[in-house]
């Protein structure tokens, strides 16, 4: 698809999403390794989807992601970039997207890191202590 052809949505009430403060201690775990681990993820609701834990980049180990050729578009975020995890010899292949530039109206995401729950071994929420 080329920019060009690239429609861009709002949100809005036929296709709602909010995005809020999570307020517990995201882990999220693969391969006997923490790879990210956070108090200041985000909860994207959207639409009639399972709400989606976005995670600071700051608080991932970038180190054992490595960026994917693998993109995806969403008319209401924007264009999606894929890393895939790499630990002691194991690999989720992207498991991982992020969108590095959104759309104006789902800045909030920008610089932020969302996980597939079946690609990682877990994706914990601790209550804030």
């Amino acid at each position: 698809m080329t920019a060009a052809a690239k429609s861009i949505k709002i949100p809005g009430p036929d296709h709602p999403i909010t995005t809020a403060h999570n307020p517990n201690r995201v882990i999220v775990s693969f391969a006997g390794h923490v790879i990210a681990e956070t108090q200041d993820a985000l909860t994207l609701k959207e639409a009639n989807y399972p709400p989606v834990i976005y995670v600071p980049r700051k608080d991932a180990n970038m180190a054992l992601l490595k960026p994917t050729e693998h993109t995806t578009y969403c008319p209401y975020k924007g264009d999606a970039s894929y890393f895939t995890i790499s630990v002691d010899g194991r690999e989720s292949v992207n498991a991982i997207w992020s969108y590095e530039h959104p759309h104006p109206a789902m800045t909030a995401i920008a610089d932020y890191l969302a996980f597939y729950p079946d690609r990682v071994d877990a994706i914990e929420e601790r209550a804030s202590v």
